[in-house]
């Protein structure tokens, strides 16, 4: 984590004294002074002035985003393995390169958060994945959306095996 936070922000703590409101900057206008103001309190450990709903949204957002990124690594990996089936005679080393890459970033990103694993299993998940693949896919070809399969046709154990590629 860069814990790098400039040293001009301002008070951000309550004067418990005098019972006066926190001070610093609000979420709505700065999130970024916002959140280094919010982890110094918490370093700090000045618990009653830290904005707990806003650092609650935040942490849930994290979650998100961490889905949003395997969902797109996914979708990318599964474009590229679709054109690979659907375009032999184009087949290019960068496509080749783009599979590996996807695949080492999605295995990576399943060993740094294997609470990602059982979206692979889940079928909603796995079929607004796909749309997007197919998306993807037909934009890159210009071959057409309902020409690609309706459901991925493999395996997600095969999608992120090593060396798989569709033939």
């Amino acid at each position: 984590m860069n814990k790098r936070m400039p040293t001009n922000i301002g008070d951000t703590g309550n004067d418990e004294e005098n019972g006066s409101q926190p001070m610093g900057t609000p979420y709505e206008k700065d999130v970024v002074a916002w959140a280094w103001e919010q982890a110094a309190l918490l370093r700090a450990g000045k618990f009653a002035s830290i904005d707990i709903e806003h650092i609650a949204e935040e942490i849930e957002d994290v979650g998100k985003s961490e889905q949003r990124e395997f969902a797109g690594r996914m979708a990318v990996l599964l474009a590229h393995l679709l054109k690979w089936k659907f375009q032999p005679e184009r087949r290019t080393h960068s496509w080749t390169n783009t599979i590996l890459t996807q695949r080492a970033a999605i295995q990576r990103r399943l060993r740094k958060t294997p609470s990602l694993r059982p979206m692979l299993a889940e079928e909603d998940w796995i079929a607004d994945m796909w749309g997007d693949a197919r998306e993807q896919a037909a934009n890159e070809t210009r071959i057409g959306f309902a020409d690609f399969p309706a459901s991925c046709p493999w395996p997600m154990s095969s999608v992120l095996e090593e060396g798989f590629l569709p033939g």
